[in-house]
């Protein structure tokens, strides 16, 4: 199988990447060099956005794309028609922000979408995922276009600091607020395990959209958060804490305190998705304490002091003044 990924070398395209070469596909990934693809690859080098940036592309051919791409629904359009007649299959890694606000709990993929154009350029997140849905679809047409709508992602090499926030946090020690309630299911994917469904997807010609999240209930915000301290070993004693105690402190939801989601509408847009269709395709998702083990040996791998998150999604996690409110009150 002769696979290209667009991107390849952070987060979800890099798993793709891992996960194809262990399987023995021939894999090229085009990218920008800010970061070094895995030895064994073919690199091509080039800045989407850039006027001729796709140059390397101009030639070769492949069975599959996989496309990450999350800003300009221009820059997934220029790239699916330069590819179109040499690319078997489009897989673009969406998201479950295109659902029209507020996705009910129990959503299935024919729900509401939100308005875009694969035209835009400068486009909030929910508009620029389904940008990129229907440049590819227009490209390539439905029975070649697989999009996978993802929703929340963590696991080694989370560029978000999600996760990695948790752990680093836990690892110090001491009283840490844990957002209540202890039993509040969540729903996540590991990017390992996307990355295997993707590729599995792609190898069978899967074409349409899939929420690709785990279960509902896969795991608990308790069972997350003792995965964290038991991978640490630290002497940190989780201090589980009311919604309205923690929002009284002033902290946001799901970056104040990253993952967590008090419930609610937001909470049932972000963690209620119906994902019968991707189980049924043969999504497979492994338990927490395995995602949270392989995040942390990743995070210990690192040099410096935690992970690298991209700046432009904001700041991730409380402050230390409000920290120390929530542990006071």
């Amino acid at each position: 199988m002769r696979l290209l990924v667009l991107g390849g070398t952070e987060f979800v395209g890099r798993a793709v990447v891992d996960a194809a070469l262990a399987r023995g596909w021939e894999v090229t990934v085009f990218h920008r060099g800010r970061h070094e693809p895995p030895a064994g690859v073919t690199s091509l080098r080039g800045d989407r956005t850039a006027p001729g940036g796709l140059a390397a592309l101009a030639g070769g051919s492949w069975d599959a794309v996989v496309d990450t791409w999350a800003s300009a629904p221009t820059a997934v359009r220029d790239a699916a028609r330069l590819l179109a007649g040499r690319v078997g299959h489009f897989v673009y890694v969406s998201s479950r922000s295109v659902y029209a606000w507020p996705p009910r709990a129990g959503l299935d993929e024919d729900g509401p979408l939100v308005e875009a154009s694969p035209d835009a350029t400068d486009v909030p997140y929910a508009e620029a995922k389904r940008g990129g849905e229907l440049a590819a679809l227009d490209a390539f047409g439905e029975r070649r276009t697989l999009l996978a709508r993802a929703g929340l992602i963590i696991g080694p090499r989370e560029n978000v600091g999600r996760l990695p926030w948790w752990l680093d946090r836990i690892a110090r020690g001491g009283p840490v607020p844990a957002p209540g309630p202890r039993d509040l299911p969540l729903q996540y994917i590991d990017a390992r395990d996307m990355a295997e469904w993707l590729l599995d997807a792609a190898g069978a010609g899967l074409h349409g959209p899939y929420n690709v999240v785990s279960p509902r209930g896969h795991a608990t915000m308790g069972e997350l958060l003792d995965s964290c301290v038991r991978v640490t070993g630290s002497d940190a004693r989780l201090r589980w804490t009311d919604p309205a105690t923690i929002l009284g402190a002033g902290v946001e939801p799901w970056s104040g305190l990253p993952i967590w989601i008090p419930p609610g509408e937001l909470y049932d847009a972000m963690h209620g998705a119906d994902v019968t269709r991707a189980l049924g395709a043969g999504l497979r998702c492994r338990p927490v304490a395995e995602t949270v083990a392989g995040t942390w040996a990743w995070l210990r791998g690192l040099d410096g002091d935690g992970a690298p998150p991209r700046t432009e999604r904001g700041a991730t996690g409380m402050s230390p003044e409000q920290e120390a409110r929530i542990l006071a009150s």
